[in-house]
C-alpha cells in the first residue's frame, strides 16, 4: 500500500506546539506511523462533518483529518481536545 503525504493546517501547528513534549511526540507518532500508512484507521464523522475522520490520541485529545485520496494526502485540520478544553 502507497504511504500518504500528512500536512497540517497552520492552526494544528499552533496547536501542537503549545503541547507538552510527550503529547507532541505522540501526536507525530500517530500521523507518520498510523495516518500516513492507512488513514481510514480513524473513523468517519457524521452529521455536518461528514467527509472528515477522526483519530484518538487519548481520553481527550483527537486529531481531525481529511483524506485527499486522489492526491495521496491527509491533511489534519485540527488537534485539540474533544471536549473545549
Amino acid at each position: 500500500m502507497e504511504s500518504f503525504q500528512v500536512l497540517f493546517s497552520k492552526q494544528v501547528q499552533k496547536d501542537i506546539a503549545l503541547r507538552i513534549p510527550k503529547q507532541k511526540e505522540k501526536f507525530q507518532q500517530v500521523a507518520q506511523q498510523i495516518l500516513a500508512v492507512n488513514p481510514y484507521a480513524g473513523k468517519a464523522l457524521k452529521g455536518e462533518l461528514k467527509g472528515l475522520y477522526f483519530y484518538r490520541l487519548n481520553l481527550t485529545d483527537r486529531i481531525v483529518y481529511e483524506i485527499l485520496e486522489a492526491d495521496k494526502v491527509v491533511f489534519v485540520i485540527g488537534a485539540r481536545t474533544h471536549y473545549g478544553d
